[in-house]
């Protein structure tokens, strides 16, 4: 028979390893229940830089990441409050999206481009952004620096688009050059799409450097191909740099060469006088 010291350490025990498994099952219930997070537990929205300075007329490109640190999957919707005329676009693995649906934990990098308007003051601007979902807003906020704006226009002394040509010569056309923004335009190139075999040159052919509200007058020469059909021709004129462009469309009228005229007169009056000996002289026969 078993002594009573030896039942009650055999209760206390059997007490004492079902106290213990209570305890384990209470734990891995309470781990079951809890949130699954990322890294730092907690949701946020930052970016690599957030100052970025640029022209006025060129894309602000940032690289921001969203982290959905709680247990529940979530919809964020992107928003921003963008001074008047300015563009935004949020871009998930080069696609264009408003909005993102992440899961418990997950992280997702988000590209942001922001389009100034031309006419943007020099000065560094705040860019609110926020990511929202039914449970939280997360907020980040962006510098763009507006540090000008560059700018051509191309144009002719009078404004005039239009002009004569003869077959086979040459014509000189005056250009203009612009600078209308507020930044210096360098490495600048003129170039030209013509008629197929006319041929076109530039003085200057490249300017080094144009400042902001500069001129610079440009000649170009056309020489067009003998025995061209009279007729209106188009010729595209372009000026060019790494940030900015502006073109122009002349409308050229070839005419033929007054010695070309003459020689078609010659011959067709050397045709009528054979014509006419050849009846004088065989027409009583």
């Amino acid at each position: 028979m078993l002594s009573k010291f030896s039942i009650t350490r055999f209760s206390v025990s059997h007490k004492f390893t079902f106290l213990f498994s209570l305890f384990l099952v209470s734990q891995l219930v309470l781990r079951a229940q809890q949130p699954v997070t990322g890294a730092s537990g907690k949701s946020g929205f930052t970016a690599k830089l957030i100052n970025i300075e640029a022209a006025a007329n060129e894309t602000f490109r940032y690289t921001t990441t969203l982290h959905n640190g709680s247990g529940n999957a979530r919809v964020y919707e992107m928003k921003a409050n963008l001074p008047a005329g300015w563009m935004i676009s949020y871009k998930v693995d080069g696609s264009q999206v408003t909005s993102i649906n992440m899961d418990a934990g997950k992280t997702q990098d988000i590209a942001i481009e922001i389009n100034a308007t031309a006419s943007a003051d020099p000065k560094k601007y705040t860019i609110p952004i926020k990511a929202v979902s039914n449970s939280d807003t997360l907020s980040l906020n962006l510098e763009a620096v507006v540090k000008g704006s560059y700018s051509m226009t191309l144009t002719t002394p009078t404004g005039r688009l239009s002009d004569e040509v003869t077959s086979g010569g040459q014509k000189q056309l005056q250009l203009v050059i612009k600078n209308s923004g507020t930044l210096p335009l360098n490495d600048l190139q003129i170039s030209s799409q013509l008629p197929t075999n006319w041929e076109s040159s530039f003085e200057p052919s490249k300017i080094k450097q144009l400042e902001p509200g500069k001129t610079i007058d440009v000649t170009a020469t056309l020489k067009v191909p003998d025995k061209t059909i009279a007729g209106d021709y188009a010729a595209n004129f372009t000026a060019t740099n790494s940030n900015t462009n502006s073109q122009i469309a002349f409308r050229l009228m070839v005419k033929t060469s007054l010695l070309s005229g003459w020689i078609g007169v010659i011959v067709m009056l050397l045709a009528i006088s054979i014509v006419y000996y050849l009846i004088r002289k065989y027409g009583r026969r």
